[in-house]
């Protein structure tokens, strides 16, 4: 009796541990594991979806229409916020919308992906960087709240040398950017471009359509290098987007000039090409520019707690 007892006993526990292990698995989930190591987002700033990807033949962007045979691109993704290139560039880094002066002479409130980033795996800051057309954009390297301001900084490359001393070529900049990439073995960057912006706001649509197609041959080019490379090859994400893009044809002034929430302002690109992408798909779910804050912080295993964005799931494997 007292046998049978004990083994009744003996029983009961080892159902009770194995219910508590499944319910331990149960509210565990695996965390999933990417392949991602480096992140690049370049930002080509200002150009309308209607004359990239909305554009029936791509003919303004024939090397990332081949490219999609190796990437994911999102149909839905918007500018939800300011459609403006300092809060545009800043919404994509923090995570949070913010109506910021579009002159370079305030921080975004709140810290960005390479705050974040720098703090949680202690590199030095030669590994993520802010390499910009418009000087402006040295603005992404800081924020104001004041646990983070002045802490935990990127390197920057912006404009001709810094803030406050005026925008520079695109071509410099991308020259810049490979010697950047290759001197410092970068691990994290967000890299702008300005001459569609710059040409449509001067009212040249053959220069701004120029400028879409010479940052469609930047991209590409920098993508062939990144895979040529043993240190970045299978092993790091690009993104491609817009801080904003331009009034819809027949809306204001058109391609000329943006700032409000017509479609052609707040519709932009989100392209990316990756080991943890999915491939020669277009993902239709509804996306925005906050969104590839956490979809970054989710690749590189980092916690951005402030943002407001959500990890675009849709687009991985």
């Amino acid at each position: 009796m007292k046998i049978s007892k004990l083994i009744s006993i003996s029983t009961f526990v080892l159902i009770l541990a194995l219910f508590l292990l499944f319910q331990a698995c149960e509210k565990s989930p695996t965390k999933p594991s990417y392949k991602t190591q480096n992140v690049f987002i370049i930002v080509v700033d200002g150009a309308r979806y209607t004359d990239t990807w909305g554009e029936a033949t791509h003919q303004f962007i024939p090397y990332r229409s081949v490219l999609l045979k190796q990437g994911v691109l999102c149909n839905n993704f918007y500018n939800n916020g300011f459609t403006f290139t300092c809060s545009g560039h800043q919404a994509m880094c923090t995570g949070v919308y913010e109506d910021i002066n579009n002159n370079g002479t305030q921080y975004p409130t709140n810290p960005s992906i390479f705050q974040y980033w720098l703090k949680t795996t202690s590199e030095p800051k030669s590994k993520a960087w802010i390499v910009a057309t418009k000087d402006k954009l040295e603005i992404l390297s800081d924020c104001l709240d004041p646990l983070w301001n002045g802490k935990f900084r990127p390197s920057t490359d912006c404009g001709v040398n810094g803030l406050f001393t005026g925008y520079r070529e695109d071509s410099v900049t991308f020259n810049h950017l490979k010697t950047i990439v290759t001197n410092n073995q970068v691990r994290l960057a967000i890299v702008n471009f300005k001459q569609p912006d710059a040409a449509g706001h001067a009212g040249d649509s053959l220069a701004y359509l120029q400028g879409i197609r010479d940052t469609d041959k930047y991209i590409r080019d920098f993508w062939k290098m990144l895979q040529n490379d043993p240190k970045y090859k299978n092993k790091t994400t690009l993104i491609v987007t817009n801080d904003h893009g331009r009034h819809t044809a027949g809306h204001a002034d058109g391609y000329i000039s943006h700032g409000d929430l017509c479609e052609g302002c707040r519709h932009v690109e989100f392209f990316g090409l990756g080991p943890d992408f999915k491939k020669n798909h277009t993902c239709e779910t509804l996306y925005e520019q906050v969104d590839i804050a956490n979809t970054v912080a989710e690749m590189l295993h980092f916690k951005i707690p402030t943002s407001t964005g959500r990890v675009m799931k849709d687009v991985f494997k």
